[in-house]
């Protein structure tokens, strides 16, 4: 007997599929499945469904003095089966996040900020002292499937008169894991070609299309040539939307000469969820509608792209074997105003609406099931 049947559920291409789903794990994927369940759901080929959305920059530790949020409010509760909260924390505080983090139903992973003291201000590596090496490498040991990434904020305000010190610091922690490296670009100092030409393959530069003078385009509005070099040694270009980090211009320049993010990310927090222009993982997919982006790039950046660049073995994909991470959602026939971060307006004519999402969790022995507001308004039941 299965756990769970998702009936007639619709792909990004159109097509129609049933899912099955026992102890965790998807089972089986064919356009048929009649076989015993405990619990089915019938999307009745009206409803989308993809592999769990995971939204790869997040702040989600809830007692964070700056940037906080409940992993559930923007997991879960949005569609969203698992949220990498992006060097909120460090080595200090890294024991109470993990202890939060197991209690959300949406999964939780974590980029442990270089500095030992997180983001509990804006300048956590203004003082190289605050970089503890030794406690640094405890702790990757200590939860090596929790925290799956490296994080490092190279801006003026962040690392005061250190300039690209803390980012030669990061690529040598780096080498010692092996661990995916975020970097964090705002304004300079340091230079951005300065940033880019350290990093190597599978490093993240987040905040990809800032409007920033810092910005991946040069004052005559072309590729700078360190980007180029960067994306030729394969490192990966993360959104990470935020409430001061995303520029319609600079994507829709990038989108001209056919340079786009690897992931789709929010850099979502309590204020720029109830105040925007984030609001949700949803909210800033549906911009790269309005881009002009495919359907299935936008859902590829948010699923396999994203467990690929994140390392996330199990995730990412609706195939057999794979958890049985799903986000179900419509793709709603509707206007909407965008807003980015530099206060310019977009309009789409669809949307991304998420309607439910379920996740296999850590204890893989059963699925737990989120419908949201939208899904409830849709009639999404789940039958015994």
């Amino acid at each position: 007997m299965y756990d769970l049947v998702i009936k007639n559920a619709k792909l990004i291409d159109d097509s129609i599929t049933d899912i099955a789903v026992h102890l965790g794990k998807i089972v089986k994927v064919d356009k048929s499945i009649i076989a015993p369940s405990q619990q089915i759901m019938d999307l009745q080929a009206q409803h989308y469904i993809s592999s769990g959305w995971i939204d790869s920059h997040t702040h989600c530790f809830a007692h964070s003095p700056i940037y906080y949020d409940e992993p559930d409010l923007i997991g879960v509760k949005s569609g969203v089966a698992s949220v990498v909260d992006a060097g909120s924390v460090g080595a200090l505080d890294i024991d109470e996040f993990y202890q939060l983090a197991q209690q959300a139903n949406t999964n939780v992973y974590a980029f442990l900020n270089i500095s030992k003291i997180g983001l509990i201000r804006q300048s956590e590596l203004a003082d190289m002292n605050d970089i503890d090496v030794p406690l640094f490498d405890a702790k990757l040991t200590q939860y090596p499937d929790f925290i799956i990434g490296i994080k490092v904020r190279m801006s003026r305000s962040v690392v005061g008169e250190n300039g690209i010190l803390p980012l030669i610091k990061a690529k040598d922690m780096q080498r010692k894991s092996g661990l995916p490296l975020m970097i964090h670009v705002g304004n300079n100092p340091p230079e951005l070609d300065e940033i880019a030409d350290l990093l190597t393959a599978g490093d993240i530069i987040t905040h990809c299309f800032n409007g920033k003078p810092n910005q991946i385009f040069d004052k005559h509005n072309n590729l700078r040539d360190s980007i180029k070099r960067a994306i030729a040694r394969g490192v990966i270009l993360d959104i990470g939307h935020g409430g001061e980090s995303f520029s319609f211009a600079v994507a829709e320049r990038a989108k001209c000469l056919d340079i786009y993010p690897n992931t789709i990310s929010s850099d979502i927090y309590s204020k720029n969820r109830l105040k925007g222009p984030v609001f949700s993982l949803a909210n800033v997919m549906t911009k790269f509608i309005c881009l002009g982006y495919s359907r299935q790039r936008i859902i590829d950046s948010v699923t396999k792209n994203a467990a690929q660049v994140l390392h996330l073995e199990n995730k990412g994909k609706l195939a057999v074997g794979y958890d049985a991470d799903l986000t179900i959602f419509d793709i709603k026939q509707a206007p909407v105003s965008l807003l980015d971060s530099e206060g310019q307006v977009r309009q789409s004519h669809e949307q991304f609406v998420p309607l439910a999402c379920i996740v296999s969790g850590n204890t893989k022995n059963h699925v737990r099931i989120e419908i949201t507001e939208e899904g409830n308004k849709n009639g999404l039941r789940i039958s015994n």
